[in-house]
């Protein structure tokens, strides 16, 4: 006789939410029986829930009545063989949105040609070290470029709003399938962190190679040929012309020239909203204790990860809000230039730093750079941002020494004396950071952090520290697609994809996106 299989969900006391006698008592309850009745039970979901002072872990479960749950079989990834001339794709950028495209390309048959401007994620480590100890750009591999792209060495977070989880089960399920922890499949908001990260990219480009894929790396497309309205090929930094029956263009945020290189071809391009700001840095031992109801000397309980936030207001039609928050993490240097000082933030997958970071930014509209727009047109966003940066490296005085300032400093709008420690290995210099915004965005900054600190206890506390800027938290600029073919509206064969071009914002979006764009592609 075949067990009776349920799901059930359960909330139990922090404290014995990880025994499994625990969990056998609440579902026979749940489900009437006895608990000697419950066979097997098989975790799905698991969240904390700590709105109240007594924190509740909530559990979802499969459970088998009478007998055993059907075995799983672990997560792989694999394609049939490549027809003998298979549809050739060209894939510009390793990021999310590309790996994930390139693996779809197989599934359907097509030959994806990924090139990246950067290294490979193990060679791209070592260009780390230069930016981190001297200051000193790589400027095609860095934190923003190359294998795998801007999400490689940071927290790898996977929260999405996106609503269609079928997909972004299957997005998740890939990546366990290639390393990542199995817990990302349970956990509510799961994440990877940047130190198991390259390992996952690396297992990703070994699937696409052996399901007969092509990696380049240190191949940066400089020129699009195109014929009759049609994309022919792509050109790379070294000469070497790519002929495409398709070309996904996954490049990223960051990858400014594409979008130069678009715009001189009079490729239709779109300004878009996005948003600039700080990295604000405190303690991970205040947010702890706000978020998880803590005492002043009391350590969080084994149980509970580092605690993050999410914050967000509307101020005169402007939005202010925290980004990419990193609880235990580190803040660390972004830039892709050397004329430029940019900061992003970063965790492990312990979260053990004793710092909590996140991005706090206002939005930007196309409306609002009005007087940029009149000279550099549809780019003004790029060059609004690249001008704040480079305010940001003057600040800085040099190297990757980024301007800070205390935050009650920058609320009274005063000079910093001195600043508190940071996890900005660069290091920081003070700096006064409520001038060099525009003065419309530093009052909506200013109110919204005034309400942010009535949300958060000493949230506005002298330890506080604003570090500038973080201005890459999207792309200023939409590289616009057919609703019906996902191509461009102006050249056939050429298939916008991901954050860079406009169409999402992290890690599973990007992914989504390249699974779409796929799609389309390969049609």
């Amino acid at each position: 006789m075949q067990p009776s299989i349920e799901t059930v969900d359960i909330i139990l006391p922090l404290e014995i939410s990880e025994d499994e006698q625990a969990w056998r008592k609440a579902c026979a309850l749940i489900l009437g029986v006895s608990p000697d009745k419950i066979g097997e039970m098989r975790l799905r979901k698991h969240s904390i829930d700590a709105r109240q002072r007594t924190i509740k872990v909530q559990l979802r479960l499969d459970v088998a009545l009478g007998g055993k749950l059907p075995e799983e079989k672990n997560l792989s990834w694999s394609c049939a063989p490549l027809p003998s001339t298979p549809r050739k794709v060209i894939i510009v950028g390793s990021g999310p949105a590309g790996l994930f495209a390139a693996l779809r390309c197989l599934e359907l048959g097509a030959k994806p040609v990924v090139l990246e401007r950067g290294k490979d994620a193990s060679a791209r480590r070592f260009d780390l070290a230069p930016i981190l100890r001297e200051g000193r750009v790589i400027e095609d591999s860095n934190y923003c470029f190359g294998e795998g792209g801007a999400g490689t060495f940071s927290d790898g977070k996977l929260y999405t709003r996106a609503t269609k989880r079928g997909p972004v089960a299957r997005i998740y399920q890939i990546l366990v399938a290639h390393g990542a922890p199995e817990r990302i499949l349970t956990d509510a908001h799961p994440h990877i962190g940047s130190n198991l990260l390259p390992n996952v990219v690396k297992a990703m480009r070994q699937s696409i190679l052996e399901g007969g894929g092509e990696v380049h790396f240190q191949h940066k497309v400089v020129d699009l040929a195109m014929l009759d309205g049609k994309l022919r090929s792509v050109i790379t930094a070294d000469g070497l012309e790519f002929d495409a029956d398709a070309l996904i263009l996954a490049t990223g945020h960051s990858a400014r020239d594409i979008y130069q290189l678009l715009d001189r071809h009079a490729l239709l391009l779109e300004a878009k909203p996005f948003a600039v700001g700080f990295r604000i840095e405190h303690s991970q031992a205040l947010i702890d204790r706000n978020q998880y109801h803590l005492g002043k000397d009391e350590k969080r309980p084994r149980l509970l990860p580092a605690a993050s936030y999410r914050l967000a207001t509307k101020i005169h039609e402007r939005g202010v809000h925290s980004f990419c928050m990193c609880p235990g993490g580190f803040i660390v240097p972004a830039a892709t230039e050397n004329d430029e000082v940019v900061v992003n933030g970063m965790s492990l997958s312990r979260r053990d730093s004793p710092f909590a970071n996140s991005g706090m930014v206002t939005t930007v509209e196309p409306e609002d750079l009005q007087e940029l727009a009149k000279q550099h047109g549809v780019l003004a966003g790029l060059v609004f941002q690249k001008q704040l940066e480079q305010s940001a490296k003057q600040a800085g005085g040099g190297g990757q020494v980024a301007p800070g300032q205390r935050l009650v400093d920058y609320l009274e709008g005063k000079d910093s004396a001195q600043l508190p420690k940071t996890s900005y290995f660069p290091g920081i210099r003070a700096a006064p950071l409520h001038e060099m915004l525009p003065e419309v965005m530093t009052a909506r900054m200013k109110q919204g952090l005034g309400e942010f600190g009535r949300k958060i206890r000493n949230y506005l506390s002298e330890e506080a520290l604003l570090i500038g800027f973080e201005t890459r938290t999207s792309s200023p600029v939409r590289i616009p697609r057919l609703d019906n073919s996902l191509e461009h509206p102006d050249l056939r064969g050429l298939f916008p994809c991901g954050e860079g071009a406009g169409y999402a914002g992290g890690i599973v979006s990007a992914a989504l996106d390249g699974l779409r764009v796929a799609d389309a592609a390969c049609a």
